[in-house]
């Protein structure tokens, strides 16, 4: 397995993503906001740190979908559904919760358990490593 470059896999959103990779950086991302919950939690320190804390939470994983789908052939802005998906299913339920659920049941298929596409795609090479 290739070694994680950090910084790309936060901040970047060209390229591809194996899925490897990708279940590292969705469990940190979660693992993240699941500390930021537990730590500020109280409705006075959200108000205070949320502003800072949920945009940078969703760029991040902006560009974890985005290049997970690249490797799955599909362009970048797949990746706009899942994150308004993942944001509308924290809040308060309501009936258009459903449709919210079907999309990151969808997403979770598609990026976490389907592999790649083999070889080089219009995104780049392929981010697991070919036999010789």
């Amino acid at each position: 397995m290739n070694a994680i470059d950090w910084k790309t896999l936060f901040i970047s959103a060209e390229g591809r993503l194996s899925r490897t990779h990708f279940w590292v950086a969705a469990g940190l991302l979660v693992g993240v906001l699941m500390l930021y919950e537990a730590v500020f939690g109280g409705r006075t320190w959200q108000l205070l740190t949320g502003w800072m804390i949920y945009p940078i939470l969703i760029y991040v994983g902006s560009c974890v979908f985005a290049k997970r789908f690249q490797d799955r052939g599909r362009s970048g802005w797949f990746a706009a559904p899942v994150v308004l998906a993942t944001i509308g299913v924290l809040g308060p339920w309501n009936p258009v919760d459903l449709v919210f659920w079907g999309i990151l049941i969808w997403a979770t298929v598609e990026l976490a358990v389907m592999t790649g596409e083999q070889g080089a795609n219009r995104f780049g090479i392929s981010p697991v490593r070919q036999p010789a």
